[in-house]
């Protein structure tokens, strides 16, 4: 296929690249429209219990998850003049939309039902509408609800909040995050790229990958949306990998290409080359990288999928763009592919000679790795007991999900939810719904006696059953909900002061499970702490499969690159150290809190999907640099004595010929991501800082330090294998070094040498 590539782009380059450009427009136009049909949603499993539990609530008593609070503030209290007539009229507005159940308010509930829906200044009243329709339904609801009626007016603040809102203003804020990234990525790496490249012709040429890359994943996503539910957040990363993995490939594309110039061979027989390897670790490093980001297509929740779903698109158009494009635009610019060479412009404007090429073993990075092996033992223990040390906050890790402090202070559900928790008595969010299936033949009694038992649940402060009673030493009402007897069914509240995502509320949580239900019946439970529970259930429970596959995978690409049964199971714990300290500084920083949680509002918990997310992608992204390192030291193992000595040799060498180039690409790739952490949406920021750690660290001390060391360490053991597995690998292994099995190196075909001397000179 490679092959083939070359000769296409070697007789035609400029119908490559229209045709590149044809589909490039067309991708475009059909893509980018998809910013619309994204959701902020998608964080729970449909199939646990409190998700059949809501089910239930809104088929047979049209009670829904999806709720609107509005808080109205008046000077005055909310019995005044103003607060009064300004929170009816919400309510009634509210209750002539088709898309509201029913309404709840401090205004109109009775009187003791209304207790907990006042502000203990009685200064703020809430409001509450249960929304009708799925997640992502109810968020555009909530947004156009929210757009009808809040309007300050008369001295009185009106804030609209809830979930449904908080994800509908999540989009919004991704979508203008999303133009501030690229505001901020683009231009840094165009300036980052002319100092690796160079040349301006060639330092565009990522940019122009990457763009074709993300359109690419944009027309995709666009067709999945109509299948399915897409998270909004699958662009941001669309955008960040597209640009990184971008910049990954075309680098080492160009810098083969460079090397093999530099050997002495002609334009078109460098180009065969450096497909021949390049080209080929490429294609075979987009597979690892694809695979392990298509492991989080396995977890329930659409968040995770549309991650998997984006992943894999902008993987796979990114390394098709960079194998097609890059030969036709080398070809096409022939000698201009250096042209307007600012370093060179530089040193001449500073009257500085040019550097003068020095002996590979004179270089800083080959110096460096046999500094590095010299010592190898305790240079490696330290960066190890480093990474320990780093990755060490991470068993204190606590997982949960964010609410409406995924957005910044200044938005309006974040502020109605600190009222909430702050003001307000009861945090509606707390309250807790028991769903008794099966009701058939249980008498009011045996309700009473099942509320009276929940109410001795520590931080409950009333139960309501579906009388109406209300059992608790505070008689209060439900503030978000009802209860009710319909259909053979009921369901009960339990109204709690136990702080979300808080040991209260799991506590709470597994107290209220514990109490035998009435006459013995089954019950489910749901409300948001339960929500939150199953959704981190659903991920830590699959967690090991996804985590075994991932290994599994990995482990047999690199045999089948190698040959090694130790060098795959090398990557694989260095792999973890190097994520396990990613981990470690994330948990410090953004669940306890240190650092001032990079301006975020901490929680005391770690989004649970962002171990996932990280590891998945990031482990990808670190497989990409071992590809490159372990291909250059097996092309100096085949062609050498294959000695202890002769290890060590080509690992220098290896890290000689690619330092530079996977260190440019880490931080050219670090850029794309950091670009993540101007988000105002928290997940965002960790997510971005998160990516920029890892690859940083892979990067640095894992790939230019510990690989080197532990090489050294295991000798010529690093090319074990038992000979069945041996022989296996002759005959089914993958050759990326640029040398065939038995230390042949690969040859230009006959077709490429003539097509070099009847186009020298045109080419």
């Amino acid at each position: 296929m490679l092959h083939r590539i070359v000769l296409l782009a070697l007789a035609a380059p400029r119908r490559v690249l229209a045709a590149t450009l044809l589909v490039f427009v067309t991708a475009a136009i059909f893509g980018i429209p998809v910013v619309g049909s994204l959701s902020a949603g998608g964080f729970n499993d449909p199939a646990t219990e409190s998700a059949q539990a809501n089910k239930l609530l809104t088929d047979k008593f049209g009670v829904s998850d999806q709720q609107l609070l509005i808080v109205v503030t008046a000077p005055d209290g909310i019995r005044s003049e103003q607060g009064q007539r300004i929170g009816t009229d919400i309510v009634e507005h509210l209750e002539k939309s088709p898309y509201v159940l029913d309404v709840w308010s401090a205004w109109t509930s009775t009187q003791q039902a209304a207790t907990g829906l006042v502000s203990k200044d009685g200064k703020s009243g809430l409001i509450v509408g249960n929304l009708e329709g799925p997640e992502n339904d109810a968020e555009h609801h909530a947004k156009a609800l929210s757009d009808e009626v809040v309007h300050n007016k008369d001295g009185v603040t009106v804030r609209a909040g809830g979930i449904p809102l908080a994800y509908a203003q999540v989009n919004e804020q991704s979508q203008h995050d999303l133009i501030l990234m690229e505001t901020i990525a683009i231009p840094l790496s165009f300036v980052a790229l002319v100092w690796v490249f160079g040349g301006l012709f060639t330092a565009a040429l990522p940019v122009a990958v990457g763009l074709i890359a993300i359109v690419g994943s944009l027309s995709v996503l666009r067709l999945i949306t109509y299948v399915t539910e897409v998270s909004t957040f699958a662009l941001n990363l669309a955008t960040a990998l597209g640009f990184a993995l971008a910049i990954d490939y075309t680098l080492l594309i160009i810098s083969r290409y460079r090397d093999e110039l530099a050997t002495g061979a002609t334009s078109n027989a460098a180009l065969f080359t450096t497909m021949a390897t390049a080209g080929r670790t490429v294609v075979f490093s987009a597979i690892t990288v694809a695979l392990s980001m298509a492991m989080m297509a396995l977890f329930p929740m659409y968040f995770l999928r549309s991650f998997a779903y984006a992943g894999v698109t902008i993987v796979a158009f990114a390394a098709v763009a960079a194998i097609v494009v890059t030969p036709a635009a080398i070809v096409l610019l022939g000698h201009r592919l250096n042209a307007l060479d600012v370093r060179r412009m530089t040193r001449r404007l500073l009257r500085r000679p040019d550097p003068v090429p020095r002996p590979i073993e004179m270089s800083f990075w080959y110096r460096s790795t046999k500094r590095v092996m010299r010592h190898a033992v305790p240079i490696g223990l330290a960066v190890v007991a480093l990474l320990l040390l780093l990755g060490a906050p991470f068993v204190g890790v606590k997982l949960g999900f964010s609410d409406d402090r995924l957005l910044p202070p200044s938005a309006s559900a974040h502020q109605v939810g600190d009222q909430l928790r702050n003001d307000f008595a009861i945090d509606p969010a707390a309250s807790i719904l028991v769903v008794i299936p099966d009701v058939v033949g249980l008498d009011q009694a045996d309700l009473e006696r099942y509320a009276a038992d929940l109410s001795l649940v520590p931080d409950v402060a009333a139960v309501a059953v579906p009388s109406g009673t209300f059992v608790s030493g505070v008689k209060m009402g439900p503030p978000v909900a009802p209860t009710g007897l319909a259909d053979g069914s009921g369901f009960l509240t339990v109204v709690s002061t136990a702080p979300l995502s808080s040991e209260a509320s799991d506590t709470q949580l597994d107290e209220i499970r514990d109490v035998m239900g009435p006459a013995g019946r089954s019950v489910q439970i749901s409300g948001l702490a339960q929500i939150n529970r199953d959704s981190v259930d659903a991920i830590t429970s699959r967690l090991p499969l996804v985590l075994g596959l991932i290994a599994a995978l990995t482990y047999t690409l690199l045999f089948l690159l190698t040959g090694s049964v130790l060098l795959p199971l090398k990557a694989l714990i260095l792999n973890v150290l190097s994520l396990a300290a990613t981990f470690g500084a994330l948990v410090w920083i953004f669940q306890d809190g240190h650092f001032g949680a990079l301006g975020t509002t901490p929680t005391g918990t770690l989004v649970a999907s962002m171990p996932v997310l990280l590891f998945c992608i990031a482990f990808g992204l670190s497989m990409d640099y071992e590809v490159f390192l372990v291909s250059r030291f097996r092309e100096h193992w085949i062609s050498s004595a294959r000695t202890s000595q002769a290890s060590d040799e080509g690992v220098a060498l290896g890290v000689a010929r690619t330092g530079r180039v996977i260190t440019a690409a880490a931080l050219l790739m670090s850029i794309s991501f950091a670009a993540l952490t101007a988000s105002e949406v928290p997940f965002m920021r960790m997510f971005g800082l998160g990516l920029t750690l890892a690859v940083l660290m892979d990067a640095t001390l894992i790939r230019t330090v510990l690989v080197p060391a532990m090489m050294h360490v295991m000798g010529k053991a690093n090319w074990w294998a038992p000979k069945p597995l041996a022989a296996l690998h002759n005959r089914v292994g993958i050759s990326e070094s640029g040398v065939a099995g038995s230390g042949r190196p690969i040859e230009a075909p006959a077709t490429v040498v003539q097509l070099s001397s009847a186009q020298g000179k045109k080419l």
